[in-house]
This record gives structure tokens, sequence and C-alpha cells, in this order.
């Protein structure tokens, strides 16, 4: 049996990987009989001894290969030029694997018209991951907070996607913590609020915003009111200044007219919040005021390394010369 899994969306696509390896018996005996190999200095011949090999001790012999499609992306002459053997002869290589192999080919995102998936989509089960958005993220969170015995309003689920975004570890790491806070009852948009650490982050950003405007009457509370809930002076001084240069890299991919999903990929930006608030603070302030401020930002910090000030006397000093 082959079996192709591909797309951006790894969460999902491991959660399918493990439901295969689930399907093919006793865990001991299969760990024993599976071998995994990166793509880039594969040879066919190599891969063919192994997927031939009978199991020992078990009832199946599991292959995965990780990265083999994106080596042979778009371009079907490449095919017969990828390591020891013809690639080309591949589909009719493992068209007579042993019933007891089973192999799969791990991919990321490749190109349309992969020569090789083309060559053996025919002869395999394909299941393509791509990124869970809009309503499709909506009812995946709603059906995993349903698998941990829990339920969740539509208000809550819109914030948590908007926090989050499209990153389905983090997704889940947050629903789990949800799932422990709420203990039973439904997830209110007030335990999002809570517990999801991206809502601090939130509160960074309106404080980063009142910076840049000036308005101190906006900014000295804000700060205060994360120093009460537990973050240090130190913390909050690199949150701020962490974003202030993201806000100068969108700044300059604003500036070469680069669309918001062109900024999110060169960034490596997961969150949809955090994406659109950069993207609308960057288009807003010009970037010889971002780069005053981020230089009073290290001003303050090498301030509190030298033991000028302390550390909230130092963010309120702050404060004070960017809204005089």
């Amino acid at each position: 049996m082959i079996h192709i899994l591909f797309g951006p969306n790894e969460f999902s696509l491991r959660s399918e990987l493990k439901l295969i390896k689930d399907s093919l018996g006793d865990r001991e005996s299969l760990a024993s009989n599976t071998t995994v190999f990166e793509a880039k200095q594969l040879g066919i011949n190599q891969l063919m001894d192994a997927c031939l090999a009978l199991p020992f001790l078990g009832s199946h012999r599991l292959i995965i290969i990780e990265g083999l499609l994106a080596r042979f992306d778009g371009d079907t002459g490449k095919l017969k030029k990828g390591g020891d053997g013809n690639w080309g002869e591949f589909n009719k290589k493992v068209g007579d694997l042993p019933p007891s192999t089973v192999l799969i080919l791990v991919d990321g995102l490749i190109k349309k018209g992969n020569a090789l998936l083309k060559s053996l989509a025919p002869l395999a089960s394909v299941k393509e991951f791509p990124p869970l958005r809009g309503t499709t993220l909506a009812i995946w969170i709603r059906e995993r907070i349903k698998e941990g015995n829990g339920a969740i309003t539509p208000e809550a689920v819109k914030l948590l996607a908007s926090l989050v975004g499209e990153n389905l570890w983090v997704l889940a790491s947050e629903i789990e913590k949800l799932l422990l806070y709420t203990a039973g009852r439904r997830i209110e948009v007030e335990d999002v609020q809570t517990v999801v650490s991206y809502t601090r982050e939130a509160s960074v950003f309106t404080m980063v915003d009142a910076l840049i405007e000036g308005q101190a009457a906006r900014a000295a509370p804000l700060l205060h009111q994360l120093l009460e809930e537990g973050d240090t002076a130190p913390y909050l001084l690199f949150m701020i200044t962490r974003q202030l240069r993201l806000l100068i890299q969108v700044k300059e991919l604003i500036l070469q007219n680069l669309s918001p999903g062109e900024v999110r990929a060169k960034l490596g930006i997961s969150s949809d919040f955090v994406l659109n608030k950069a993207m609308e603070q960057g288009r807003r302030y010009s970037m010889s005021r971002l780069e005053q401020i981020y230089r009073k930002l290290l001003e303050t910090d090498l301030s509190i390394k030298r033991g000028l000030w302390k550390g909230e006397q130092a963010l309120d000093i702050l404060i004070a010369e960017l809204c005089a």
C-alpha cells in the first residue's frame, strides 16, 4: 500500500500519519520494522531494497520518506536524474511491492504538476492538507473542543481564531489550556481573553500604538496594568522592542508593494491578529517615526542594564519622553 501525504497543514498531516501507523497493528513490532528516509540523498536502489524486505516478527514493514516529492517539483526531467537509478521507473517498481510493505511519502507544500506525484497518484492513496482558514478553521476548533468534552460560544471561536491564526499546533495547546481552565463549562470570550497567551500581545500592540501616537494617557495605564498582571519591566521592554522591529520589517515590505500573504510568508507570521495589526500600524506610521522610537527603546534597555534606572522607572521615563 502506498500513501502520499502533503501540504502546509503539518498538524493534520502528522495526525493522519499517526492514524495509519495505528492501523498497522502492534506498535512494538511495527517500530522494529519501520525505516524513515530523508529524501535529499536517497537513491532508488537503496529505497527499493528497504521496500522489498519482509517484516521481522511483525505483519508489516513501514517505509516513510520525508521530502521526496519536493525533490522532483515540477520537472519531469528530474525523474531520470535523481541519484542512483531511474526515478522515471519508480511507479513500475513500487507496483510490485510485497503486500506487507506500507510506503508513505510525506511532504510539505509542493508545486502544482509535481512530476513524481503525477506518476504515483494512480497507485496511491493521496491526501492533501491545505491550511485551515475562515469557516474550516472555526469548524476545526469546535471539533477539537468537542473531542475534549467541551463546548464553546461562536464569539469565543472567532476570537481564538483571530488571536492564534492557522497554526494548529499552537491552537491545540491553547484549547487544552482552555478546557482545563473551564473544567467542563462552556468556553466564553472572557475565558479566551484570560487564558490565551496572545491576548497579552494584543495589550502590547495597543500600548505600542499609544507610544507611537504620543498618547501618554493611554500608554501609561496599559504599562502599569501589565506590570500588575505579573509581567516584568525587562520582559515588557523586550515585547515592545520586538513589536517595533516587526513594524519596521512590515513597513519595508509594504513599501515594496507586497501583499499581506507575501508579508506573512516573508516574516513567518502565523497569527492573523498579529499580521493584520502589524499591517495596519505599518501603513499608519512613517518609517522615520518607527526608527526614532526603536532607537529610544535601545537607549532605555542600556540604561536598565547599566543600573542608571530601575526597570519600571525606565519605562515610565520612556513613555514621558516619547509622548512629550
